[in-house]
């Protein structure tokens, strides 16, 4: 059941205030406000990409409104690492402010850095920080621990107050033989925990599984049989970020002979950015552009694609539409999935599916092959990490409501008394202090939609009247009147888009709201509100009987 909206009462000095501003129900839009004794540090600012129950929305932020009016408390922006759920709403942060100072490492702050320039900002404030790194930022003594992730230099953070320590994992996992070398700094939290860790924020996407993720190396065996048994095109589609698995097709690529692609535009920029900060080994003569492709046979070329969320203008998604104005995929082609689904992304990933299939191609998919692992600690680490850290009090994070849970069970199993785990949603506000953490308030946290190029215009009414014109289409009256003589002048014309497209379908009940208009005219309306209404009620009730339906009825009654 969710808890009442609450105004928290007022901070009190030496006491360290969380906000959850998104990512705690939603595998997305995380981020939090960390303040105390006037200052603030927001750690990751990232964005909800919609679904089908948010029709025309482009991306969904984090709750910054409850920032309030004011930025200038904000000491700065901490980012664990560059995927878009954790960095992609930190342009419509620096619009309002554009001097926070903005810490993360080498990769994170470069595939920033090229997100800022699309959104024209520029002169910003950002600071590079290693794994082992410490900086003080006004009251907070910030130390940077080395995690591995589905994307490389992803960083844990570890939060000094004076309230206490906190210690946030970002996505991580535990990963023993990482393609970089580069592994989850497990002494370092083990320092942590002995120095004392007052509030442990973790991971919680995995939590429901049982066991250690699997190893990234683990799927070479797999992709290796997808590239000697792929006889013509080969597609991979992976996440633009992801860094390791590209890095995986490039070197079967050049065991195979066969020359390497980018096709989406995020998937150029990253990767080569990537290759650009030595993050991506890219062989001499491997890479070849896509106006080139035509040069070289099917078989000699692997094309690494975007879209395997099933993104409708996705290069993967035209190419299974047939739409895609280079490429195409038919007998004989193999498309590789290399990633896994995010949630709410399952009906437009079968539509990708189905249509590849449809058109003669095999799809090698997680489903029916080792194909992909996740980047994020199943509970097998978090149970490792608890009793490494042994953390005072704990805030699962990063996850949907029953993944939150399950991280809590996971820490209270491991000595954690329960009244110290606390599971809480967006807009919960929690205080630390003295070494104790309390649920002190609730704010409003509803989901902040960008449309275009506006923000925030857009609220649950204009959805919900998006989703009806979507699935039930809508129907308009127009009539014309003269109140003063109270006749009907004409109408009520009655047509309609995208419902029953049918000869003479709307002639009884044209003449039943004919009618009632007489009456109600009759009977002295006054003005054209009530007339409106008539005809709206008129028309629903109708189209319910007959149809069993909910178009949105559009009356519109003109006064001469």
């Amino acid at each position: 059941m969710r808890e009442p909206l609450q105004t928290p009462p007022t901070l009190r000095p030496d006491t360290l205030r969380i906000t959850p501003l998104g990512g705690l129900g939603d595998v997305g839009r995380n981020s939090a406000s960390f303040e105390i004794n006037g200052q603030r540090l927001i750690l990751d600012c990232g964005v909800l990409f919609p679904d089908e129950n948010h029709p025309g929305v482009d991306l969904i932020l984090p709750s910054l409104h409850l920032l309030g009016e004011t930025l200038d408390d904000i000491s700065c922006l901490v980012l664990t690492h560059g995927h878009e759920d954790h960095i992609g709403a930190v342009p419509y942060l620096l619009r309002r402010r554009p001097d926070i100072p903005v810490l993360g490492s080498r990769l994170t702050l470069a595939f920033l850095r090229e997100k800022l320039k699309e959104h024209r900002i520029r002169n910003v404030n950002l600071r590079e920080m290693e794994a082992g790194s410490r900086t003080t930022m006004g009251e907070f003594d910030l130390e940077f621990l080395a995690v591995n992730h589905s994307i490389p230099d992803a960083l844990a953070v570890l939060v000094r107050t004076k309230a206490g320590t906190v210690l946030h994992t970002g996505d991580f996992k535990m990963d023993q033989l990482p393609l970089d070398g580069r592994l989850t700094d497990l002494r370092g939290f083990a320092r942590a925990g002995e120095e004392g860790v007052d509030l442990f924020m973790v991971d919680s996407t995995n939590a429901e599984t049982p066991g250690f993720t699997t190893h990234e190396i683990d799927i070479q065996p797999a992709m290796e049989r997808v590239f000697s048994h792929a006889s013509a095109r080969l597609i991979v589609a992976c996440f633009s970020s992801h860094v390791h698995r590209v890095q995986q097709v490039m070197d079967e690529a050049v065991k195979a002979g066969r020359k390497v692609v980018y096709v989406g535009r995020s998937m150029v920029k990253n990767m080569t950015i990537a290759a650009q900060l030595g993050y991506l080994k890219v062989p001499a003569n491997t890479l070849i552009a896509l106006d080139d492709i035509d040069k070289y046979a099917p078989k000699d070329v692997v094309i690494v694609s975007t879209g395997s969320q099933g993104e409708p203008l996705s290069a993967l998604s035209r190419i299974a539409n047939h739409e895609h104005p280079i490429i195409t995929a038919g007998p004989g082609d193999v498309v590789l999935l290399a990633s896994s689904l995010i949630p709410g992304n399952e009906n437009s990933v079968s539509r990708v599916i189905n249509g590849l299939t449809k058109n003669g191609v095999k799809v090698v998919h997680k489903g029916n092959a080792l194909v992909h692992v996740s980047g994020h600690a199943s509970s097998g680490e978090l149970l490792y990490c608890y009793n490494l850290v042994k953390p005072r009090n704990v805030m699962p994070v990063h996850g949907e409501v029953r993944h939150l849970h399950a991280n809590a069970e996971l820490a209270i199993a491991t000595g954690v008394p329960r009244e110290n785990a606390v599971v809480v949603e967006d807009g919960t506000v929690v205080d630390l202090h003295d070494g104790k953490v309390a649920v002190v308030g609730r704010l409003e946290a509803d989901y902040v939609f960008v449309d275009g190029s506006t923000v925030d215009a857009v609220g649950d009414a204009e959805l919900d009247d998006r989703r009806i014109l979507g699935e039930e289409g809508f129907i308009s009256a127009i009539a014309v009147v003269n109140l003063h003589t109270g006749e009907l002048v004409e109408g009520p014309i009655i047509t309609a888009r995208g419902f029953i497209d049918e000869e003479g379908i709307f002639d009884s009940i044209s003449a039943e709201v004919a009618g009632g208009l007489r009456e109600a005219l009759a009977d002295g309306a006054e003005d054209t509100y009530p007339l409106q209404q008539l005809m709206r009620r008129r028309l629903g009730r109708w189209v319910s009987k007959r149809y069993r339906a909910r178009p949105m009825i559009v009356p519109v009654v003109l006064a001469t």
